[in-house]
């Protein structure tokens, strides 16, 4: 017997009945970014490696450790980790940004190679935000705003809290790194092999290290935000004074750092404890430097991430009142001699006038109590039914099958109907 072939490890398949909520998901993002002005971009999801080699940073793990790499004649090139390295290089390649704002959005996978777990997988999806030519902490409490008004859209407010810090500028961290590393030292011991080679490359990751007993050490190891440059002070200042005026909680986090080279002045993530382990559900901060970087004009930009996988899982878990739509409205029904035509064209009459309306046609054959049984699998609201009487008499019995109810209709007033049933 052949062997069957399965999916990659860490790359899943939605199925079906799974489907549903993630369009329910990818909606409420959709639509509430788009209420805030925002243009949705699209990004191959294959770029050059020196992409993000550059963007990201060579010593962070994504680019050391995690990426998809792979040679194409004498090019090498890479899967995407994550979208901002992708649409800074799309926004400089078509000057979307030189000399203009720009507040983009996109949606779709990317890919690192770690180790699958519940709610981090190898080929996972995003939905992110970048903004470019707005230097004013103004933008950034907007990121924040509109994260918090899609949190209350999915119903899970009251399960994320947002963390926030400044990074400062490179100068500032610069300096920080050096106090940090003179303090580490002192506490060589508790640090893993991994951790060592990280306070040697980048050593601002070891502030979120899951090792408990040095956290407790980090409570007393120097703070960034004593190092910070005036400008960024200033900035993050009136940003906390801002999410305060707007009412927007949040907890400043001295070791908040993310993990990508690029970011500097203002990070944040939205944390929840409903996902055990997996807290983060988006994350974003500034990159000032970034497009200047990759060769473009020297351009400010803000932005995140979110996993969408992560907060399909969120909103399973603390979300209850979802109403999903349903699979199938109508189930087109039909048996007997000449029944096949006009149930055709009554169902492709529905589809062009009640386009709104999902109208699924049985097409398998079988006698009306198979094609009844599969009307309820689908959970279809109404089966409209033509039997041979029907087609005779240019009607149809229409069926609505969550009251029990059913009555003739002719095929010219059953549109009409079904507008006001739905």
């Amino acid at each position: 017997m052949t062997k069957t072939i399965q999916a990659i490890r860490g790359m899943n398949d939605c199925s079906p009945t799974e489907s549903p909520l993630w369009q329910w998901v990818e909606s409420k993002v959709r639509n509430v970014l788009q209420s805030y002005g925002y243009s949705e971009v699209r990004m191959p999801i294959v770029e050059s490696t020196p992409l993000f080699a550059r963007a990201i940073g060579e010593v962070t793990d994504v680019v050391s450790k995690e990426m998809y790499t792979f040679w194409d004649n004498d090019e090498q090139l890479t899967l995407r980790p994550e979208g901002t390295a992708g649409c800074v290089r799309a926004a400089i390649e078509h000057g979307w940004i030189y000399n203009n704002e720009q507040r983009l959005w996109y949606m779709g996978p990317m890919f690192r190679h770690e180790r699958p777990q519940k709610g981090r997988y190898r080929q996972f999806h995003q939905a992110g935000v970048e903004i470019f030519g707005i230097a004013n902490p103004e933008i950034d409490a907007e990121l924040i705003l509109l994260t918090a008004r899609l949190w209350k859209e999915l119903g899970i407010e009251q399960h994320v809290s947002l963390q926030l810090n400044s990074i400062g500028s490179l100068e500032a961290r610069k300096n920080y790194r050096s106090a940090l590393v003179e303090f580490l030292q002192q506490h060589i011991d508790l640090l893993s092999d991994e951790e060592k080679e990280r306070l040697e490359k980048n050593p601002l990751r070891i502030l979120d290290s899951k090792n408990q007993a040095l956290q407790e050490v980090l409570n007393g190891a120097p703070k960034l935000l004593d190092y910070l440059d005036e400008e960024s002070r200033v900035h993050f200042a009136q940003l906390c004074t801002l999410l305060d005026q707007m009412g927007i909680a949040y907890e400043v986090n001295p070791k908040l750092v993310r993990g990508l080279d690029y970011y500097n002045k203002t990070v944040f993530e939205w944390v929840t404890n409903a996902l055990g382990a997996q807290g983060t559900v988006c994350g974003g901060g500034r990159y000032d430097g970034l497009v200047e970087q990759l060769g473009g004009h020297a351009t400010t930009g803000v932005g995140f991430a979110m996993g969408l996988e992560r907060l399909v899982l969120l909103v399973q878990e603390v979300n209850h009142q979802i109403a999903l739509p349903r699979a199938v409205d109508i189930y087109m029904v039909y048996s007997g001699e000449g029944t096949t035509l006009p149930a055709f064209q009554l169902a492709e009459k529905l589809r062009k006038n009640l386009p709104h309306l999902r109208i699924m046609t049985h097409c398998s054959g079988g006698n009306f109590k198979k094609q009844f049984k599969r009307a309820d699998k689908v959970g279809a609201n109404f089966a409209l039914v033509i039997g041979e009487t029907e087609a005779a008499a240019q009607q149809v019995v229409v069926k609505d099958l969550l009251a029990g109810t059913q009555q003739v209709l002719s095929l010219d007033n059953v549109v009409d109907y079904l507008q006001k049933a739905f």
